[in-house]
């Protein structure tokens, strides 16, 4: 009964609630409606940006990385975007967008009501999204936010995040943000990429015409493209000057000669293409760098400034250019001989040739390059090139490749020797020798010109790179020796303590050999090589400073000494052509290398400004240069001629290297190495470690040289 009772009761509301919906319909409908819009809104707000998105407006940025002397030599970015604050932008670019896309603009808060009524007429008897009414600040809430999708949610929006944006920001930050924030087309961003990108000038340069065309490509960039439609993009330019013309911006003579114009672009900026091996290079650094940095390096917008001198750049690009073309004839022209020479062999055996296509030949005997410049006095790397040509391959032989140096590894075995007690008089017997190596092998190395001879100084076994020298000195001294000098010196890669590292037996990165070689000029102190010295954020600020790592690792007596005995080697040994045939005659030490077979060419060379060395060869060790493709043929040009055009083009002073107190200068006897005596027949100047100078006259020559008589050769 109870229950008969409350379901009677409960029934009884239901239909008194009924009854009441039915009576006022009005209020159901508008109840419904209610519902419906707040569960609408919610759902929209959850689609919008944030107020604090909306006050702290980030849009991603180029990156760009600055030469030592302020040039752009490249950019990094997702979105090719330069951020231009408004003062920069011509006040006839502002009257070309307002007058064509929101005339109205500083009179709205965001939206134009004006303009709605009749878009959403049109829109709805074409039942598409034909008629818009966005004003500038809607394209920006599009632009940051939403996207180009065409449905009523996206527009809803865009219109309510447009009025914050107005509540946000004034009218000028607006523009600015707009301008900056626009796509133009072909992976460009922003006003300021754009007219580098068409007119390959900076926006404060825009002419009125060029201000339209720009403008004109924002209702469609890709579709008014001036480089790929110019019909389309100047029928739409002329849009734009006459609605400049409307609203008395320009006047009527200025737009029928601006209408006239033919659309001319300047050149185009294409991607920076400068030194692409070296900022490839600070890429790969600055992506191993960027989370500790909590950065993006791709939209951050940073600064990043290197060591590069773009002039010495230039110049070493102008070396390679000069020289390459004759080497690369000269190397293709022998492997052609040798392959037809080894093929006629098969033949003539009956054995199976396996030769090299004439579709791979081309790339298989390309010549490629490393060459790298350093400051040796604070590491700067001042310019670089990893090899022929980036676009074909970005492999990097400066910093990744490892090759043999050849004799340019001699260096080395003589630092072991000057700081160990030898003497650039110390004599060693220049004649062949048998040298069993750790692993059982059998070597017995010849010099280059297969001669030898008698009892030769060390100076002259450097100045003329003779092996057998090099080979009976690293015997006396233990090749594990000259391995730890090698190390304490910047070399990183393994070097097998085998006789043969004399002779440069084991591979090494240039980068190294290179910064190795700078020890000897800047006085025993290795200096780690740099090319990054600050990055800064898009404000300014400061967020990273490059530290000099630095050690003493040599003397400054060793160092010296061994740059004096380098500087024989380019005055008047292997290096001499760079004197006689290249005219380089500022005061310079340096070596050659060279690999058995002509397999690797070098040369490393120094002023007391700068180090610099090259390598050339092929990729493929098993390929070589060719018969006398030396290191001073095939190598010391290159260097020869970018040193030479440095000096002459940067104006560098000629300097001498300075000679420390701690090495003296002694007359000694050629024949005896001892101090001279008055006669000694044969006296030269010498210099010596104060801790291991002669102290000893020349025991040889203590009274006058008698001239024998004729009659005398007879008796």
């Amino acid at each position: 009964m109870n229950n008969e009772f409350g379901n009677t009761g409960s029934t009884s509301k239901f239909r008194k609630f009924l009854i009441f919906l039915n009576e006022h319909r009005l209020f159901s409908v508008l109840m419904m409606l209610f519902v419906f819009c707040f569960i609408f809104m919610i759902y929209l707000v959850q689609g919008m940006p944030s107020l604090t998105q909306l006050e702290n407006i980030d849009p991603p940025l180029v990156s760009r990385i600055y030469s030592e002397d302020g040039k752009v030599i490249h950019e990094l970015f997702i979105h090719n975007r330069i951020y231009v604050p408004y003062d920069k932008l011509p006040d006839h670019t502002i009257d070309a967008l307002l007058d064509t896309e929101d005339r109205d603009f500083y009179d709205h808060w965001g939206i134009n009501l004006k303009r709605v009524p009749k878009a959403i007429f049109v829109d709805l008897i074409t039942l598409s999204f034909r008629q818009g009414f966005s004003t500038i600040t809607m394209q920006l809430a599009r632009n940051l936010y939403f996207g180009f999708a065409k449905n009523v949610t996206r527009k809803f929006r865009e219109i309510l995040t447009a009025i914050q944006i107005e509540r946000t920001y004034s009218k000028r930050e607006i523009l600015e943000m707009y301008l900056n924030m626009a796509f133009f087309g072909h992976g460009t961003y922003g006003i300021q990429s754009a007219s580098k990108k068409y007119f390959g000038k900076d926006v404060s340069e825009l002419t009125v015409n060029e201000s339209a065309i720009l403008i004109a490509m924002l209702k469609g960039p890709n579709r008014y493209s001036p480089i790929n439609y110019p019909e389309r993009a100047e029928q739409r330019r002329n849009i734009v000057l006459h609605s400049m013309l409307v609203c008395n911006n320009v006047t009527q003579v200025a737009y029928d000669s601006l209408t006239q114009l033919p659309i001319t672009l300047g050149k185009l900026d294409e991607a920076i293409s400068a030194a692409p091996y070296f900022t490839e290079y600070v890429r790969q650094q600055l992506n191993e760098l960027q989370d500790s940095l909590g950065v993006n390096v791709y939209e951050d917008g940073l600064n990043i400034y290197t060591t590069l001198n773009s002039k010495m750049q230039a110049c070493m690009d102008s070396a390679i250019q000069k020289h390459i073309p004759e080497l690369q004839k000269e190397v293709r022209a022998y492997l052609k001989r040798k392959q037809q020479r080894d093929k006629q062999r098969a033949e003539e055996k009956e054995k199976e040739f396996d030769e090299i296509p004439d579709s791979l030949f081309e790339d298989k005997s390309r010549v490629q390059i490393a060459f790298v410049a350093l400051n040796h006095r604070n590491g700067h790397i001042l310019a670089m090139v990893g090899g022929r040509d980036f676009q074909e391959t970005q492999f990097n032989r400066a910093i990744q490749a490892r090759r043999q140096p050849g004799s340019a590894f001699k260096p080395f075995l003589y630092t072991a020797a000057m700081d160990n007690g030898y003497t650039p008089v110390d004599k060693i017997l220049n004649q062949p020798v048998v040298i069993n190596n750790p692993d059982g092998t059998r070597w017995d190395p010849e010099n280059f010109s297969r001669d030898f001879g008698g009892l030769t100084t060390l100076r002259e076994g450097l100045r003329h790179s003779l092996n057998l020298i090099a080979a009976r000195l690293i015997i006396e001294i233990g090749p594990q020796v000259v391995v730890d000098y090698a190390h304490r010196m910047g070399i990183s890669t393994p070097l097998r303590p085998f006789p043969t590292l004399a002779l440069g037996s084991s591979e090494v990165i240039p980068l190294e050999l290179v910064s190795a070689y700078g020890v000897f000029a800047n006085q025993g102190v290795w200096v780690k090589p740099v090319s990054i010295t600050r990055i800064e954020d898009r404000y300014g600020n400061v967020i990273y400073e490059s530290r000099s790592r630095q050690k003493e690792v040599l003397s400054r007596a060793t160092s010296y000494i061994l740059t004096n005995l380098l500087e024989d080697a380019i005055n008047r040994g292997t290096g001499a052509s760079a004197r006689w045939k290249y005219n380089f005659t500022i005061p310079a030490a340096g070596k050659t290398g060279t690999t058995d077979n002509y397999t690797d060419a070098w040369f490393i060379g120094f002023t007391p400004l700068l180090t610099a060395g090259v390598w050339v060869g092929l990729d493929d060790p098993q390929l070589k240069l060719g018969n006398g493709q030396t290191g001073s043929q095939a190598a010391l040009p290159f260097w020869a001629d970018f040193m030479k055009t440095v000096y002459d083009t940067l104006n560098l002073p000629a300097q001498n290297f300075k000679q420390p107190p701690e090495v003296i200068s002694l007359q000694v006897c050629e024949e005896s190495g001892k101090i001279a005596t008055n006669f000694c027949p044969n006296v030269i100047t010498e210099v010596f470690n104060i801790k291991f100078h002669p102290t000893e006259q020349c025991e040889l020559h203590t009274k006058p040289h008698m001239k024998q008589k004729k009659s005398d050769l007879f008796f």
